[in-house]
């Protein structure tokens, strides 16, 4: 089997496979590594902070990650893959912020995500800090 394909789980048709899905237990498990970062339970949403700051957060039912990005940039990012990223709420669109569909996003994938979002929020010198190999294990 090459890297880049699932498992058969039989559930799916013919010749297809399975995309492994990410999940909030999936992100917490890096998250928790990154040095800086707490976790909270705010109005029933789970987030990741540095300080006061938040670089991830997920809806309630778990199917949709915010994360950090430059509001510059998230425009070319949502034309990119509609599908999978969306821009943020309006109240929101003042914050370097975008979300994904946990569902479209493979582990790689969600490892980038997470990375990046936490280097927006923490000093240049913790961030260089970290082995980065170490962590996208």
């Amino acid at each position: 089997m090459r890297p880049s394909q699932g498992r058969d789980t039989g559930s799916n048709p013919v010749g297809t496979t399975a995309k492994p899905s990410v999940t909030l237990e999936g992100v917490r498990a890096l998250a928790s590594r990154l040095p800086r970062t707490t976790e909270a339970l705010v109005r029933d949403r789970v987030k990741f902070r540095v300080g006061s700051l938040v670089y991830l957060a997920f809806s309630r039912d778990e199917t949709v990650m915010g994360f950090a990005f430059p509001k510059e940039e998230r425009e070319g990012l949502v034309a990119s893959e509609p599908d999978k990223f969306m821009m943020p709420s309006v109240s929101d669109m003042r914050y370097n912020w975008v979300h994904v569909r946990l569902a479209a996003l493979d582990a790689k994938e969600m490892r980038e995500i997470v990375l990046e979002a936490w280097r927006m929020v923490v000093p240049k010198r913790v961030s260089e800090a970290i082995d980065e190999r170490e962590l996208l294990r």
